[in-house]
């Protein structure tokens, strides 16, 4: 675990943190324990909103997004899985910290922590990694090389499309969404929510639809919904950056449109899907209608059956599965 090679660090004097300036912490879990650095001189950067708000109970200062301005003495870089992403991350510690900052790499070997550590000592005098608890940590300084040729760019992956190193699907539609998206109907209600709308792709094929007059996009991840304000300009969008399976609106919608995760960081989630299910229903009217993408192995029909009073299948390819549901049972008051 990532406290695990911190601590470990910091007790054996194989990690020293600078003895005065804030500290800058880059996407670290939810779960993750900090608890082995100075709180007062922390700022969490976390995109993810269930992972944001874990940092803001537990009396974190938390940014969505890193301040353009100020130098941080450290930056701790928590590496994700996406290459791309891990290297976005790494230009942006150098752009927080300046040449003389020092930067601190912290990653699973299964996010890939073991090349990125060859990438950087081949451009800066790396320390001693710690390695421990199934990954590595690492410092070094920067100097005059910031690693701009690094920086996240956006990326155009066709039809007017932007994306960023970080979300979900970065190089091009995903095939269930592709799938959805061929299969929607022409008259969708005219209240409409986008859950888990990513950068925006569904939402564009929901926009088509003369009926629609209202449009939200809920997206949990921050970049992802930058990304969706480039992509999606019709004044009918709305955009919320929001934990899907909390999210509210003042009153009932006509459709849900959805392609919901089923992954937590890593690990396969089901019970994740399952909880953007129980949202939809929640969010739609009592006529209203879900439109569903998901894998086929997924466990999703006995709960669609307890809340929906309609159930059909209305499509499917070797990988995924296409359903409506419609008309929402709602639990006695």
């Amino acid at each position: 675990m990532r406290s695990d090679r911190l601590t470990f660090a910091l007790r054996t004097d194989m990690l020293n943190l600078p003895d005065a300036g804030d500290i800058l912490v880059l996407h670290p879990a939810g779960h993750d324990s900090l608890s082995m650095l100075p709180k007062g001189r922390l700022t969490v950067i976390q995109p993810m909103r269930p992972d944001y708000d874990n940092f803001v109970a537990r009396g974190y200062s938390v940014l969505a997004e890193r301040p353009k301005s100020g130098r941080f003495a450290a930056v701790l870089v928590c590496v994700p899985r996406a290459k791309a992403a891990a290297y976005a991350l790494l230009a942006e510690a150098a752009a927080a910290t300046g040449p003389k900052g020092h930067i601190i790499v912290d990653g699973h070997k299964t996010d890939g922590i073991d090349s990125l550590l060859r990438d950087l000592r081949a451009r800066f005098t790396v320390s001693d990694p710690v390695s421990k608890a199934h990954g590595k940590l690492f410092s070094f300084r920067p100097g005059d090389d910031l690693m701009a040729d690094w920086a996240a760019k956006p990326q155009d992956v066709g039809d007017g499309f932007q994306t960023l190193p970080g979300v979900f699907s970065a190089d091009g539609p995903d095939a269930g969404s592709a799938l959805l998206a061929a299969t929607l109907p022409e008259k969708l209600g005219t209240r409409v929510i986008d859950l888990g709308a990513g950068w925006g792709y569904l939402s564009r094929s929901i926009l088509t639809r003369p009926t629609v007059k209202d449009l939200h996009l809920v997206e949990a991840n921050a970049t992802a919904l930058t990304c969706a304000k480039l992509n999606i300009t019709d004044p009918r969008a709305q955009f919320h950056w929001a934990d899907a399976t909390t999210f509210k609106l003042d009153r009932g919608v006509d459709t849900v449109v959805c392609n919901p995760p089923f992954h937590t960081a890593r690990d396969p989630d089901p019970a994740l899907g399952l909880s953007f299910l129980q949202s939809a229903a929640r969010l739609l009217a009592s006529h209203g209608t879900l439109w569903l993408v998901a894998n086929r192995h997924l466990p999703y029909d006995r709960t669609l059956a307890a809340l929906f009073r309609e159930v059909e299948d209305i499509g499917s390819d070797p990988r995924f599965r296409l359903t409506r549901a419609a008309r929402p049972l709602r639990a006695p008051k």
